[in-house]
């Protein structure tokens, strides 16, 4: 199974080149962008040093299907999906935050309040909560979207004043993510899982808000298992979940949270297919379909030959 991990291609009209921890952005001309999914993976804010096959495609499709599932809520930025790793969309002007919703205590949020923390990006979190229990109604906490380095947690009225977004266009920000979980929600019971934690992005086009990048993926969103969730938390033992968090929970275990000072870990063989085996289990699971492994002998020369003629057709 070969990954793609990096990618160096040049496609007509290209003007830029911008390499996230995961995609790399094409920019097309003025108005277009290709978005590649690569197979990297990261955690704390670090890109992994092995990649992880078939991942990149399982993010890329799990993102069109919710894209195309909530485009009646938000309009957004895709156009086309000429390959398996890759999408072709609008060109936005991001608004550089993320909008992060939770609706359980877990990950980053239930690390601070074990810590003693009962205010996150200036909303309060109620006392006496365990680890996974819902919150009485999700809750909004940002992120400033670091162009390097690591995001950094931030509250509303700190956002407003330093002048990342107005409160009007804030105000729709809230709104809109708001509906694009409760739409999660619902089609992840629909599935039997339950759409714990996401993050949502946007970005202005001809003066309006448009959702970019990708949403309700195994990267940006965390999943629980509804069947037995509740028996779960009654005798306090970890949720059934499929996320990124057990490949967290794997660096912590073996000393690595991305601090200063820390060296990040080799990763056996056997570990990256299981990574590659809870990304598929997530598409089929959150999805319905069965998922098509795409041909990965030459996975460059597909994606150049296929987006070419996507880009032909603009």
């Amino acid at each position: 199974m070969k990954s793609l991990t990096k990618t160096d291609f040049e496609f007509p009209n290209q003007k830029e080149v911008y390499k996230g921890k995961v995609r790399d952005v094409y920019f097309i001309g003025d108005d277009y962008l290709v978005m590649i999914a690569s197979d990297r993976i990261s955690a704390f804010d670090h890109i992994l040093p092995a990649g992880i096959p078939y991942k990149g495609q399982v993010l890329n499709q799990v993102a069109t299907h919710f894209l195309k599932a909530t485009e009646d809520i938000v309009p957004n930025w895709l156009i086309d999906v000429p390959d398996p790793n890759v999408a072709i969309g609008y060109r936005c002007e991001p608004i550089r935050i993320e909008m992060v919703i939770r609706g359980y205590l877990t990950g980053h949020a239930w690390r601070e309040y074990k810590a003693g923390k009962r205010v996150l990006c200036g909303v309060e979190m109620p006392e006496g909560m365990n680890e996974n229990d819902p919150f009485p109604t999700p809750i909004i906490t940002p992120s400033t979207k670091a162009v390097e380095g690591h995001d950094e947690d931030i509250s509303r009225e700190e956002l407003l004043k330093q002048g990342y977004a107005t409160e009007e266009i804030y105000a729709q920000l809230e709104e809109y993510t708001h509906k694009l979980y409760q739409r999660g929600v619902e089609m992840a019971k629909e599935r039997g899982l339950i759409l714990v934690d996401t993050k949502y992005e946007f970005g202005m086009k001809d003066g309006k808000i448009m959702l970019m990048d990708e949403i309700h993926t195994p990267d940006s969103s965390r999943y629980f298992y509804l069947e037995g969730y509740e028996e779960r938390q009654a005798n306090k033992e970890p949720q059934r979940q499929l996320s990124k968090e057990f490949v967290r929970q794997w660096l912590i275990e073996n000393n690595f949270q991305g601090l200063e000072g820390q060296k990040m870990p080799v990763i056996p063989e056997d570990f990256i297919q299981l990574i590659t085996a809870r990304y598929i289990e997530l598409y089929e699971k959150i999805t319905g379909g069965k998922f098509e492994k795409a041909d990965t002998t030459n996975i460059e020369e597909r994606i150049v030959e296929n987006t070419v003629k996507s880009l032909s057709r603009l």
